[in-house]
Formats: structure tokens, C-alpha cells, sequence
């Protein structure tokens, strides 16, 4: 029997679940987004992990694009093959808009994703994706930025491990700032209404 991944939420996302769909703030009324408005937040800013050619990326690479944000890893067998297949469903249900879409993959499981196995995985979903693979101190460095849970759960046997993680996909808008959490499970119209209004923001 498969275990299944566990939906973590984080804590400071629950106290904002209920009363920031509308938000406002300084720059008066925002869109009601379907995640939860994060605008202003001061965690989930700063990115910095190899990608498959070694190459250090960081938010400021991807600005001009919507940028969602998940973290998982290639031997989940739920919820991350199916945040990813929505995001490219959701990619390729924009049409040329879906061109200033960017996924970015942050695996919790750099010790058996390797370059190449993470290069297939997203290919898979799209070809555009583009997967991050730090080491574990750098991943747990950009979990605790994120407030992102992730940690090994073994079998019961005790051969092969699942990774019990957050379930869920940060947005940042073109200009590099983080705006939504997309909760696991909400859709894919959910997830493209929203970026439809990220797109739309001049």
C-alpha cells in the first residue's frame, strides 16, 4: 500500500486563510484571488539553489514572468505529479499568455533526484519547467525562507521513503513579489483565474 504525501499548511497561511481574500492595504483594494493574498509578505522572498547545469537561480531570473513556486519531489505519488500536471494544463490553457507562466520545482529530496531524473520528471509535465537541486543544507535553508515542512517518513519495512511535505505552490507576480499560496486540491480554473490576474496587473 502507497503512502500518501501529507498536506501541510503552513501556520501563518491559516490566520490569513479567512480574511484576505479581499484584502486591502496601503495601495487600497486588491483581486479577490482563490489562494490565499500573501501580498506583502515577509517570508518566501529570497531564492537561491542550483538548477540541472549548476547554474545558481534566483527570483530576480524569472522577472516579467508569473512565477509559481512548488516543492516536492519526483517519487511523490500524489500530490506532486498532480500540482504539476495542473500548473501545465493551466500553462497551455492560456495560450501566448501561458508563455509569461514560469514553474519552478524545488525538490525536498536532492539525495536520490538527481540532475538527470529531474530533468525527465518536468519534461514530462513541460518542457519549459525548471527544476532547483540544492543540497539538503540548502534546501533546508530555502524550506525555512519559504516555510516550507518537509521531512523523511521511512516504510514500515524499512526499505524505500516517502518525503511527508507541504502540499501547496507559491505565486510571484512579474515583478518578483510573492502574492499567493495556492493550496493543494483547489483546481486548475482555481490556479488559472489567479494568474489570469497577476497577468493583467500593469
Amino acid at each position: 500500500m502507497k503512502r500518501r504525501s501529507v498536506v501541510v499548511l503552513p501556520s501563518i497561511l491559516l490566520a490569513l486563510a479567512a480574511c484576505d481574500r479581499l484584502g486591502g492595504g496601503p495601495e487600497g483594494p486588491r483581486p479577490g484571488f482563490n489562494g490565499i493574498d500573501i501580498t506583502g509578505a515577509e517570508y518566501a522572498r529570497k531564492l537561491a539553489l542550483p538548477d540541472m547545469a549548476g547554474q545558481v537561480r534566483t527570483i530576480e531570473d524569472f522577472k516579467g514572468k508569473v512565477i509559481v513556486v512548488f516543492f516536492g519531489y519526483t517519487q511523490c505519488p500524489d500530490v506532486c505529479p498532480t500540482t504539476m500536471a495542473e500548473l501545465a494544463e493551466v500553462k497551455r490553457s492560456l495560450g501566448a499568455d501561458g508563455e509569461r507562466v514560469q514553474g519552478v520545482f524545488i525538490t525536498v529530496d536532492p539525495e536520490r533526484d538527481t540532475p538527470e531524473l529531474l530533468r525527465a520528471y518536468l519534461t514530462s509535465f513541460d518542457p519549459t519547467f525548471v527544476a532547483l537541486r540544492g543540497t539538503i543544507e540548502q534546501t533546508q535553508a530555502a524550506a525555512r525562507e519559504f516555510k516550507v515542512f518537509f521531512a523523511k517518513a521511512p516504510s514500515a519495512t524499512g526499505g524505500n521513503y516517502t518525503v511527508d511535505h507541504t502540499a501547496g505552490s507559491y505565486v510571484f507576480d512579474t515583478r518578483g513579489r510573492v502574492r499567493i499560496f495556492e493550496r493543494y486540491g483547489a483546481g486548475a480554473k482555481a490556479l488559472a483565474d489567479d494568474l489570469k490576474l497577476l497577468l493583467a496587473e500593469k
